[in-house]
């Protein structure tokens, strides 16, 4: 006779319907621990807390003393007004605070904490005791939490918390902890997303009796980018860029969005997403929405699954934005997501969208020129070598930089009059040797960011001086960059200037692209592109985007062709801009191994500096280097 397996008895009697139990009330003990369980997850989630209590009583240092990773011991300990000593037994009870007392506060809420819940939890889970002084009282107190005697101790204004032997009363939950070394991480971190919010609060951690962080109090205007270098480092400054965007404020609200901080530039971004600080009103969040936002205006210049860096900090009416979602307090709802969404987003952009050569050049400048006026001087350039200055640049009427010609770089494939008869082979330069365009050694010329021209590198690379050294720039990736940009501008004008080819470019279609240039005819115009049947297996290109003239218009009109039969002709345009853009820009862009003049070098590099997100190419790579005297240098050993 078989016997019925351990397995099979203890399915059965959890299936089995269970007796009747009458309804009561739970004991406040165990309300307690039930609520530990939301508020505390780990150590971490305790120094949280604390942390939290004490930003909220004004302390301006904070000290975090920590044993086996905060399971035997957490200490928080702050110079905040204190706890009066009449009510320090009130502190442990559940929902109890001084942060609310009505809905209309909880509705706005100001503070770190308000729920009540904190103190109570953890009390239950551990044994707590509050030291804390006021300034009006004599001596401090100490509030024991398992027995609720009062007595008087030694300490100056302030409070500390401690809390030993963390999950003592409920032992199943202290087997989820891991080791005491990655406890002690997350502690760390707990600590140190506060240090980001508060600069003008000094913090120090301490595990094993040994200081293990500490981050100091800063003041002044670049208090904030001082705390930012000290937590996560200079490289993160010296790779990212300052953010400042506000938005009107909304009808009723006391003012509208604001979103300031330091984005990571692209080339600083990380395969994990661990370098991602965002606040609300002081607080730090993980929200969807400003996750979102924030990577969508990354999207243009960040391709692939590498992460951005960024710490971002938004100021919102209280009134406009829910705290009161989870238990944590780590995430929020917006009463206008769209709203704080498009700031986040415009701020980043908008951030990110400045060519970074000039701050590069002004940055580097002062100590870099005097070196490269005692290694080498500048090359002088004849005055028959003048050339004029294309420039992505929609503003008609805009005087150009210098007394340069403004040109558009797409004179470099550009076939004359957007109606001319004759097609025109070779690009049009103008080669005048006037005295408003000829380019001498004039001392100006050193300030340029991405310097003079000097030579093409196997057909892929231009070699430029500058006052900082050797610029390398990938033309391929640098005017992709330009053409999609001007495409992009065109297109959110109205449409993109289309040039109607003198003989078109027939090619053998296959029944899917004849089937979508003629689903489409209406966004291929919006595009610049017009391809009409000639027959049931041929198409022809008759007209394309005026900066494409002289690109393969076969290749163009298969390429977009592809990207519009993957998406629904009604929403392509929205959908698939940037990707329809990039593909045509691609196509657009000077192609590898194209020997270009001096001029026309030079041509480029001007147009890089005056391009938004001319760092990046559309793929998300760097267009351009810098490499520094010092750099060449320590190449060939000087000054050693």
């Amino acid at each position: 006779m078989n016997r019925p397996s351990t397995y099979n008895v203890r399915v059965n009697a959890v299936l089995a319907p269970a007796p009747r139990r009458p309804i009561r009330e739970l004991p406040d003990e165990l309300i307690s621990q039930i609520a530990a369980g939301e508020v505390v997850e780990r150590p971490a989630s305790v120094v949280r807390e604390l942390v939290d209590n004490a930003l909220d009583a004004g302390a301006t240092q904070i000290t975090v003393r920590l044993l086996a990773g905060g399971v035997r011991l957490i200490s928080v300990e702050d110079n905040g007004g204190g706890i009066p000593r009449e009510e320090l037994p009130i502190a442990l009870k559940r929902h109890a605070t001084s942060k609310i007392a009505s809905l209309q506060e909880l509705e706005a809420v100001g503070t770190m904490g308000f729920r009540g819940e904190a103190l109570a939890a953890i009390n239950s889970i551990a044994d707590i005791a509050i030291h804390s002084r006021t300034t009006e009282q004599s001596s401090a107190f100490l509030l024991d939490g398992r027995t609720g005697e009062i007595r008087p101790v030694a300490r100056s204004t302030g409070t500390t918390v401690e809390v030993k032997e963390l999950f003592f009363s409920t032992p199943a939950r202290r087997k989820f902890l891991k080791t005491d070394a990655t406890e002690l991480a997350h502690c760390i971190e707990s600590v140190r997303r506060h240090a980001l919010a508060r600069p003008d609060v000094g913090f120090a951690i301490w595990h094993e009796g040994k200081l293990v962080e500490q981050w100091r109090a800063c003041s002044g205007p670049e208090a904030l980018q001082q705390r930012l270098a000290d937590v996560l480092g200079e490289d993160f400054i010296h790779e990212s860029v300052a953010v400042d965007f506000s938005t009107a404020a909304a009808p009723g609200a006391f003012h509208g969005v604001r979103v300031w901080g330091r984005a990571g530039i692209p080339d600083a971004a990380r395969s994990r997403a661990d370098h991602q600080f965002c606040y609300v009103n002081g607080r730090y969040v993980r929200d969807k929405v400003l996750t979102h936002a924030a990577r969508s205006a990354y999207e243009d210049v960040l391709h692939g699954h590498r992460q951005p860096v960024y710490a971002l900090y938004i100021e919102i009416d209280p009134a406009r934005v829910d705290v009161n979602v989870h238990p944590t307090k780590i995430e929020v709802r917006f009463r206008d997501s769209r709203e704080v969404h498009q700031a986040v987003r415009h701020a980043v952009e908008n951030a990110l969208a400045a060519p970074r050569a000039q701050a590069v050049a002004e940055g580097m400048a002062q100590p870099v020129a005097a070196s490269l006026s005692q290694i080498a001087q500048p090359l002088a350039q004849p005055a028959s070598a003048a050339w004029t200055q294309p420039a992505i640049n929609f503003r008609a009427n805009e005087t150009p930089a210098r007394g340069y010609e403004v040109r558009d770089l797409g004179a470099l494939w550009q076939p004359g009059p957007a109606l001319s008869p004759e097609p025109v082979a070779a690009p049009v330069w103008a080669t005048t040797a006037s005295a408003s365009t000829a380019v001498t050694a004039e001392p100006d010329s050193e300030t340029w960011p991405l310097g003079r021209a000097l030579a093409q590198l196997q057909g892929v690379y231009i070699l430029a001086e500058n006052a900082q050294g050797l610029i390398v720039v990938d033309m391929h990736a640098a005017h992709e960059r330009i053409v999609y940009e001007r495409l992009k501008n065109q297109l959110d004008i109205n449409q993109i200037t289309s040039q109607p080819l003198l003989i078109p470019a027939s090619f053998a279609a296959t029944p899917q692209e004849v089937a979508t240039a003629e689903a489409h005819i209406d966004t291929l115009a919006t595009l610049g592109l017009e391809i009409s049947p000639l027959s049931p297996k041929t198409l022809a290109v008759r007209a394309v985007p005026a900066t494409l003239a002289q690109g393969d218009a076969v290749e163009l009109a298969r390429s977009v062709l592809a990207e519009l039969g993957q998406h629904e002709g009604s929403t392509v345009i929205e959908r698939a801009r940037n990707e329809l853009l990039g593909t045509m820009a691609c196509h657009g862009a000077v192609r590898a191994n194209r020997k270009l003049t001096l001029e026309e070098m030079n041509a480029l590099l001007r147009d890089m500096e005056r391009t938004e997100r001319s760092d990046q190419c559309n793929h998300g790579r760097p267009t351009w280097r810098q490499v520094t005297l010092k750099d060449l240098d320590a190449l060939f050993l000087r000054g050693r």
